[in-house]
């Protein structure tokens, strides 16, 4: 085994350790989640700078039984100069003791025929000044290409990597008894003859703008 592999499967056990260690704990602590009040996800502005959303796309049965109790939104935005439109999806879990968690989008994407063909971190602009650090993604199917960002929010954090989400679900579990979190994504069609980095921009574009009103939805 080299170097690399090695190092690869001291995260691996690490990470199962830690994902084990977080579900006996916070299954073992009760059930209370006194999560601040917020707004409902689905009342999230349809007007965002030059962008307008469109109507609510509706969850099936399937989909709501397989994500848990929670608030969801999925909704398409376009602007006039865009090639192409974005889709933003917002999932707000106010409890993750029972089961209930967040489906990371690299291991759902590719269960809707969709292949991962390019995988980076990336930095957004934040009000404060401070990079926020998200995932990124190139998704294929075919000859259709998106591009992907998306990170998990809680409690005032934003985390790319799924694996310290769940040490800080922990962390704020013993700390605050709290175990709820967000997931948040974006995804923009790379339209014919478009490139890339054309269509990256245009969801981080979009993604900053979203940046300042996520604090009234998912409770810090």
């Amino acid at each position: 085994m080299n170097l690399s592999s090695g190092h690869m499967g001291i995260r691996f056990v690490l990470a199962v350790a830690l994902i084990a260690g977080t579900a006996l704990y916070v299954r073992g602590r009760g059930h209370d989640d006194p999560a601040p009040p917020h707004q409902d996800v689905t009342s999230f502005p349809r007007d965002l700078g030059s962008w307008q959303g469109g109507p609510d796309i509706p969850f099936s049965a399937d989909t709501l039984e397989v994500l848990g109790p929670g608030d969801f939104l999925e909704r398409d935005y376009a602007a006039s100069g865009e090639r192409e439109h974005v889709d933003l999806y917002l999932a707000y879990f106010p409890s993750q003791r029972s089961g209930d968690t967040i489906h990371s989008p690299r291991h759902c994407l590719p269960g809707a025929g969709w292949q991962f063909a390019q995988s980076a971190e990336l930095q957004l602009k934040s009000l404060s000044g401070q990079p926020i650090t998200v995932n990124y993604y190139v998704i294929a199917k075919g000859n259709d290409r998106q591009a992907v960002l998306y990170w998990y929010q809680a409690h005032g954090r934003v985390v790319a990597n799924e694996y310290w989400a769940k040490f800080y679900q922990m962390w704020d579990a013993m700390r605050l008894n709290r175990t709820d979190g967000s997931l948040v994504r974006v995804i923009t069609s790379v339209a014919p003859g478009e490139s890339l980095d054309s269509a990256r921009d245009r969801a981080v574009g979009f993604a900053e703008q979203l940046l300042p009103l996520l604090g009234s939805y998912i409770p810090g």
